[in-house]
């Protein structure tokens, strides 16, 4: 982590990586970065085109690398003004996050898949323990200074 969050050690996070991989059926390695708003706009300008900060980037790899999943890149920023607006920690925030980049690297893509993906981060974020879903907060209300989070490909 570039920026450490409260309530989530390293540790605590890559068990929880770990255990959102599992039970999303994902396999190989996932890396996370937390970082600030401003890393975030400029790695979503680079690999997006799109200059605007959002909260959360998912970013597949070839697919020639063999055991691996992906990155998985967070603004803690973004996390901590969406717990707060939300009233639960920050930690789960990124919880959340993650997840939902997890989907996104499993294939999942909820621009075009009549909420396919919406239902299963629901069930998933059920399973895990975790307060509102990213996509459910979506469509009850959109968040005017960031982008919903987006799926690369390379």
């Amino acid at each position: 982590m570039k920026r450490k969050v409260g309530g989530l050690s390293e540790r605590a996070l890559a068990e929880f990586v770990a255990k959102a991989c599992r039970v999303a059926g994902l396999r190989g390695a996932v890396t996370v970065l937390v970082t600030n708003s401003r890393e975030m706009r400029t790695l979503n300008t680079r690999f997006r085109g799109k200059d605007y900060i959002t909260d959360v980037l998912s970013f597949p790899p070839p697919n020639f690398v063999e055991g691996f999943a992906g990155d998985i890149a967070i603004s803690q920023d973004v996390a901590g003004q969406n717990a707060r607006t939300l009233r639960h920690s920050v930690a789960d925030e990124v919880r959340i996050l993650v997840l939902h980049g997890v989907l996104h690297l499993a294939g999942y893509d909820h621009e075009g898949d009549d909420g396919e993906m919406a239902g299963k981060e629901l069930r998933l974020r059920r399973r895990l323990g975790l307060p509102a879903a990213l996509i459910e907060r979506a469509a009850v209300k959109p968040r005017p200074t960031t982008a919903r989070s987006a799926r690369l490909r390379t």
